[in-house]
């Protein structure tokens, strides 16, 4: 049986595509690295692939905001063939800088005017460490599932706190289960603890830990203590089988 394709898209700046691609190598897909010109131009076309995942770096240099720029790209230079993508059902992880571009463009949580965001850390500095990530029971989230344990994984971002429009959102987000993920301990400051949000239909999912930088035990900072747990891995393999 054919695996299925993945899209990891690529704009200038991104520069955590390869380690996305083997995640999803590793999961079962098949990935291909897709330039968003590209789409654009109709060198390739979005509805081929059966899996997107927007990963992570500093798209357009962060200009105006990080992903700001990448979230116009999704509203404008892919638009139309971006929407039917998520319309339907089809699988869309965005990954830190991703994530960044999903909510920016209104993409998470509501398919609509962006009611949210992603801003400066709290404290004001980057923040580059380990984090535990807490699956919440109930998300309609399909990247969750078969998700037996917390994931271990890294952050890196220097813009990653949460932040709604107000309490109409975060009672919306919370009555939905449309926080897929929460830390443990929160590290930046975001709203509900958030550290992965999900669209209502469950399909779309955006986070700002990088689960691909621990696929493999030996990536973690305590394996030599016996620590190595709570691979990122499973989040690929649950998007590679629902696409």
């Amino acid at each position: 049986m054919a695996r299925p394709r993945v899209a990891i898209l690529h704009a200038p700046g991104t520069n955590r595509d390869h380690e996305a691609a083997l995640a999803a190598r590793m999961a079962g897909g098949e990935p291909e690295i897709v330039r968003v010109g590209d789409l654009e131009a109709g060198e390739k076309r979005l509805g081929s692939y059966d899996f997107l995942i927007l990963p992570g770096g500093f798209t357009y240099g962060d200009a105006l905001g990080a992903g700001k720029l990448w979230a116009l790209d999704l509203r404008t230079r892919l638009g139309e063939a971006f929407r039917r993508f998520v319309e339907a059902g089809r699988p869309v992880l965005g990954i830190c800088n991703g994530f960044q571009a999903l909510v920016k463009s209104g993409v998470l949580p509501f398919f609509g005017p962006p009611v949210a965001s992603l801003v400066a850390n709290r404290g004001g500095r980057f923040l580059a460490r380990w984090v535990e990530l807490l699956p919440q029971p109930g998300s309609p989230s399909l990247f969750l599932d078969g998700l037996k344990e917390p994931i271990h994984a890294p952050i890196a971002h220097g813009e990653g706190r949460f932040v709604t429009a107000g309490p109409e959102v975060r009672r919306r987000i919370e009555e939905g289960g449309l926080v897929a993920l929460r830390y443990r301990e929160n590290p930046n400051g975001s709203e509900l603890d958030l550290a992965g949000l999900t669209n209502p239909e469950g399909n779309v999912l955006g986070l700002m830990p990088h689960p691909e930088d621990h696929l493999f035990p030996w990536q973690h900072p305590g394996w030599r203590r016996g620590a190595a747990r709570g691979l990122g891995l499973p989040l690929f393999e649950a998007g590679v089988r629902h696409a």
